[in-house]
This record gives C-alpha cells, structure tokens and sequence, in this order.
C-alpha cells in the first residue's frame, strides 16, 4: 500500500516518500517499525486537501518507494543499507521524506546528506533532547541520536524544539543556550530566520505532541504541544530550504483506536504540502 496520492514513478516525481521500518534500539516500549505501514493506511482516512495551506496532494508529485527492507537485529548492517539507498536518493535531487521507525534512522540519513549538502542545518523537534553520550553503554541509541548528528553537522547547526525531558548536562553542550528551545516551539520564526537559506534537513518525533493528543509512541511524555502548534511550526517550514526530512517515533500498536495513526498521517501530509 502506497501512501494516498503518492502514485508517480521515480523519474516524475518532485518528493520522494520512504519508509524506514527499524526500532532496534527503543529504550522503552518497541514498535515504531510498524509505523510507516500503519501512516500508509490511516492516510486513506483523510482527505488529500489541507485547508490549512490550501494545497492538494493530487497536485504533488510523489513517489513512494516503499520500505527500506533491513535486517531486525543488524544495527550496523542497517545504518549501511539506509546509508547507501538514501546516498542514490540525495544525489537524485528529490526531496526525500522518511517514515520512521524509531529516532536513531535519522543519524544514517544525515550522514547521507551531508555528503551533498556540506553546511547541513538540522531541525529537531522532540519531547527528548536525545543529547546524551551513550544509553546503558550505546552510543548509537534514539536517545542519543542528536548527540551524534551533532558531531556530524556541528553543534551550531542543530536546532531543537519542544524539548521538556533532557540531561542536566545537555546544555554544557555548544549552542544549547541559543539552539536549544524548551516546551514549546515558540521559537521557530527566529530559528527560521537564523537558519535562512542554508540547506534544511527536519527531522519531527511525533512524542513532540502530548500524549493525550498522541499516545501510540514508545517514550509518551506529558506535557506536549497540541497538534495545531505543530502545525503552526510546520508552516514556518515553507521559508525554509528543506532538502529533506523525517517523521519518527510512532508505535502504532499502543493506541487501539488508531488516531494517532491518523495524526501521523495528517503531518505526513502538511510536511508533503509544505516542502
């Protein structure tokens, strides 16, 4: 199943959508591998028009390529697959989105595009800083993901917000005083503004949102952001010159009713739009 509207080949198509089905390193509850399956399908449950940007998704040109096939167990055979699907990918010049899966997806798709893109901004939006060195010894963990993007883009190219669970250390790191926006994202017209026309890759952990607006992810943390300050976020990204992106962190299986699947798809939708 292909994401709604996402029917153009290769070749024709402005964005790429891809699905990158790992949760090899969830610290708390696993399952955001079923996530992009799951956005797929919840987006046959809402309409193809935004009325918020006043866009269609029939008038987008998308490609969905499906999931990436991994292996379950195999972290550093997966960061090389999706390293080397998404290099092919970046040098295409499409614009790449990618259904997660958990955080840590995000360090090897980086990786990809700062191979093209030498002055990468990155763009976090999160509950977690994701800052730490190591989890329980792993330095590649989704809880330490942006420690290691920043150690490949440089700490001054990282910008986060939403942030309300983090070590007392993350902010000895650089930047953090500036770069780094706590419990909401108020802060994203001057980070807008900062960021200009440098190369944008965003990357959304869906555990931005409170989880009474979004409990099917593995880390809920209370005290989110409603779904309409994440959109509000998003429309400040049509400033921005974003050659990529991701949308992470949804675990399908742990909200029965299946909104938060609905909710995954609806951002899919205005990030597709906005682009």
């Amino acid at each position: 199943m292909k994401f709604y509207c996402a029917n153009h080949d290769f070749k024709k198509a402005k964005i790429v959508l891809l699905g990158v089905p790992y949760d090899g390193t969830s610290s708390f509850k696993p399952g955001s591998r079923f996530a992009p399956d799951a956005v797929r399908e919840a987006s046959y449950g809402i309409e193809s028009y935004s009325p918020y940007l006043k866009k269609d998704l029939r008038d987008v040109k998308i490609c969905d390529l499906d999931n990436i096939p991994l292996s379950f167990g195999d972290k550093e055979l997966n960061f090389k697959i999706i390293e080397t699907f998404i290099e092919k990918i970046v040098y295409s010049k499409k614009q790449l989105i990618s259904i997660g899966g958990e955080h840590l997806i995000s360090y090897p798709i980086i990786k990809s595009f700062v191979k093209k893109y030498k002055n990468l901004t990155v763009l976090h939006i999160d509950a977690h800083s994701d800052l730490i060195e190591s989890y329980r010894g792993e330095r590649f963990s989704h809880a330490s993901v942006m420690k290691r993007v920043g150690e490949v883009v440089g700490f001054d190219n990282l910008y986060q917000l939403g942030i309300r669970s983090m070590n007392s250390t993350d902010m000895l790191l650089p930047k953090r005083d500036t770069n780094m926006h706590l419990f909401d994202l108020e802060k994203i017209d001057e980070f807008t503004e900062r960021i200009g026309k440098n190369p944008v890759y965003v990357s959304i952990d869906l555990d931005v949102l409170d989880p009474s607006i979004f409990s099917g992810t593995g880390t809920p943390e209370p005290g989110g952001v409603t779904y309409k300050e994440l959109l509000k976020c998003i429309l400040y990204f049509g400033k921005l010159n974003i050659v990529g992106a991701d949308v992470v962190e949804l675990s399908p299986h742990y909200d029965s009713s299946g909104v938060s699947s609905v909710v995954a798809a609806s951002v899919m939708r205005e990030l597709l739009l906005v682009v």
